[in-house]
Order: structure tokens, then C-alpha cells, then sequence
């Protein structure tokens, strides 16, 4: 199996956004939504302390909840390192907790069966030759200086370096964001040194996944905090992709921030996404003292539950040919299709083509059977009518598994 055919078989994966902006906890931008200075910012730099920090907790309740692979943020774009980098001062070494962050979580990870790949920020809003823009939380305040965006961009280079070969193996560089036409002095591939930067990873780690946020094209696209209507395409040709999602629509730990995705919702979205062939990073933001928050654990632990019963609806399954009903979403693997049914019918559910096709139907959470009733006039030809109990299957997703008389699957799955 190649190492994108394993992406798109896992679907589904733990994203985490952690670093200074977990202490003053007002959402990740918070030194640009503030202007904050340097000499503002510092003062969180010298209260990190995260002594509760426990990274087999954070793996366990990521296999708790059924995801296959962690996305961690080494350098957020306020330029602050997890792990003790020899190019900068700024980082985990810096803190009075002194110790490296990303050996211990990528460690933990692995040891709980879990890919691991890093998310890094191409903006940098500490080092002194990243140049200002409408972004920098400086602009408009500072001259600027004299900053030599070469400097920065060799910089940047050898810190990716430093990733792929002190943390080996990295299945994914999750690299954040271009934007070189977004206003004047927006910054690109040319910034990046982009085309050199994904040969450095492909030398380094050939196996390694680049998204699609380099300003070149990459492995797989990223669509952030939306669901697409349908497969993901690029001039008209199905891609790879990874929507990534937060539970409150804050990367970073956000206190006050109380706009919480429901369980119900989540599993909805990892369906839908799993249904137009795609995989779902769902975020999480630990607190300052190295936390998941109760409510965090909580979704996560409500979305385990659902992922226990129906995973094999999830993992490696994909798209199908066939048009499901409303309200409903398809998801297929080998002979088996999977009926997801997101608002609850009364007694009947009818399934358009699919008469004379399914030779077995139960539902997923309990292996019991959901008998097929004879064709009828009532319906359009070639729907198949399955007979389902008054009272809605106490699930976030009620799951019918269909199995199918031999035919050609819809995609070839492994």
C-alpha cells in the first residue's frame, strides 16, 4: 500500500494547535487580532508551563475517538517552536518548561498505532527578516527595517529539515498558507522557495504527504471550516482531500469560546466527507497547562462510541455510484453499502435502484436484520423498500449495511 492509498484508507485524523496562544486563550490569531507587540506577546513565552502535559493521554483519547493519525502544529505563525530548534532561541527551550514538546508527542502517537505528521506555518510574525504585511501583527507600526525575506526563507528550509530528520518517520508536512495575491506584498511560492522546499522533503522522506498550501500543487487539498457539495476537484478531475475542522470553530484554545459542535453534527461531517471521498482532520486546541479541556474529551469521546459500532462504514470505505435517498448519505467498501441515515423515516425507506441487488440488509450498530419488502407500484421502478422500526436506533447516525449481490464495486478499494 502506498502512502496515499493509506491516507484515504485511515479517514479520519486528530489535528492539534498548540502553543503560546494557549495561555492568554483568545483563539490562536490573538497577536494579530490585538496588535499585540513583541515585548506584549513575551509575557507568554515566560509563563509556559504546561505541567500537566501528557502526551499518551492525548493519543489515547485520539484512538479513543477512532482517529487514525495526529496533524501537530510544530511553528504556528506567531513563529514559537515546540521543539528545541538550533536555528532559533524562540521556542519550548526558551520556557520555563525547557523541554522538547514534539519527540514526546510524536512517541506517543506512534506507540498508540498512529501515523503522525506535522503542521508548519510559513509565516513567521517573530523572525526579524519575514517582511511586514497586512497580516503581521506590526504593520502599519513598524518601518519594517531591513529584513531579507532569502534569510528567512533559508531559515524556513532548515527548520523543515530539522522536522524530517530529528522526528523520522513524518507521514504528512501540513504546510500554512500562501496568499500572493490576496493584497499587495502577499506572499507565494516565490517567498517559500516552494518548488525547493518539496524537494527537500521528497529527498529527505520520500513516503511523506505535502498538502496543497505551498502555492504549488501538492498530494491532497485542504478545504478549511466548510463542507464541499461534492467530490473535491481540480480543473475538472477528481483530487485527494482532507477537510479540516475545529469543534468550535477556534484553532487554538479559546475559554469563552462556547460554539461547540454536537456530536450528531461531527459525525454527520466525517460521514458526509467519507461519502464524497474525502478525509476528515478535526481540531483540537490544548490549554495552557498541556489539557484537553472536559468538553473536548467529551465530543471525543461521543464521536468514539459511534466510530466503535460503524467504523468499518468509515475506514477505507469511499463514495458510491448509487444516489441515495434525501437525508441520506452512501458510503461503500468492496460489496458492502453503507446507508447513513441523517433524518430518521417513518416505518418505510426506499432506496432508488437498488431492487433485485442486495442480497442482506441488518444495521451496523447491532448486526440485526432490516427486512427487504416486495417491489410495489407505489415507488418508481427499481427502488427497494426496506422496512425500519418506529423508534429511531439510539445512535448519533443510524447505519444501514447493505450487502450486495456481486457486481463491480465502485472504485477498487484495498
Amino acid at each position: 500500500m502506498t502512502r496515499l492509498e493509506e491516507f484515504r484508507e485511515q479517514r479520519f485524523g486528530m489535528f492539534v494547535h498548540w502553543g503560546l496562544y494557549a495561555l492568554p486563550a483568545r483563539h490562536e490569531w490573538v497577536k494579530n487580532r490585538e496588535r499585540l507587540t513583541d515585548e506584549q506577546y513575551q509575557v507568554y513565552l515566560e509563563h509556559f508551563d504546561p505541567d500537566l502535559f501528557d502526551p499518551e493521554a492525548w493519543a489515547e483519547a485520539a484512538a479513543g475517538a477512532g482517529m487514525r493519525y495526529l496533524v501537530l502544529t510544530t511553528k504556528h505563525h506567531d513563529g514559537f517552536c515546540l521543539w528545541d530548534s538550533g536555528l532559533t532561541d524562540y521556542s519550548v527551550a526558551g520556557t520555563p518548561y525547557g523541554r522538547d514538546l514534539v519527540g514526546p508527542i510524536a512517541a506517543a502517537f506512534r506507540a498508540a498505532g498512529l501515523g503522525v505528521g506535522f503542521y508548519h506555518s510559513l509565516i513567521d510574525w517573530h523572525h526579524p527578516h519575514f517582511p511586514l504585511d497586512e497580516l503581521h501583527p506590526s504593520y502599519g507600526r513598524d518601518t519594517g527595517g531591513d529584513r531579507d525575506i532569502g534569510i528567512y526563507r533559508k531559515y524556513l528550509h532548515g527548520q523543515v529539515e530539522e522536522l524530517l530528520t530529528r522526528y523520522a518517520p513524518v507521514d504528512t508536512m501540513w504546510f500554512d498558507f500562501s496568499y500572493p495575491t490576496r493584497f499587495p506584498g502577499g506572499k507565494g511560492r516565490e517567498d517559500w522557495g516552494s518548488e525547493e522546499l518539496v524537494e527537500l522533503v521528497r529527498r529527505l522522506s520520500p513516503d511523506t504527504l505535502i498538502n496543497d498550501r505551498l502555492d504549488v500543487p501538492g498530494d491532497f487539498v485542504t478545504p478549511e471550516q466548510y463542507q464541499p457539495a461534492g467530490p473535491v476537484t481540480v480543473g475538472g478531475r477528481p483530487v485527494v482531500w482532507e477537510a479540516c475542522q475545529t469543534l468550535n470553530g477556534s484553532w487554538g484554545y479559546d475559554r469563552d469560546n462556547h460554539d461547540v459542535k454536537s456530536v450528531d453534527l461531527l459525525v454527520r461531517m466525517l460521514v458526509d466527507t467519507v461519502a464524497k471521498d474525502g478525509n476528515l482532520l478535526l481540531n483540537v486546541g490544548p490549554n495552557g497547562r498541556g489539557e484537553l479541556d472536559p468538553g473536548a474529551l467529551e465530543t471525543l469521546r461521543g464521536i468514539g462510541a459511534w466510530m466503535r459500532l460503524h467504523g468499518r462504514s468509515i475506514y477505507g470505505a469511499g463514495p458510491s455510484e448509487h444516489t441515495p435517498p434525501p437525508d441520506c448519505r452512501y458510503t461503500r467498501r468492496g460489496d458492502r453499502l453503507y446507508v447513513h441515515i441523517f433524518a430518521w423515516p417513518f416505518d418505510h425507506l426506499h432506496l432508488p435502484g437498488l431492487a433485485g441487488r442486495v442480497r442482506y440488509a441488518q444495521f451496523l450498530h447491532d448486526a440485526s436484520e432490516v427486512p427487504r419488502l416486495e417491489p410495489s407500484d407505489r415507488v418508481p421502478p427499481g427502488t427497494l423498500t426496506l422496512k425500519v422500526p418506529v423508534r429511531r436506533p439510539a445512535v448519533a447516525v443510524p447505519v444501514i449495511e447493505l450487502f450486495l449481490d456481486q457486481e463491480k464495486p465502485d472504485q477498487e478499494k484495498s
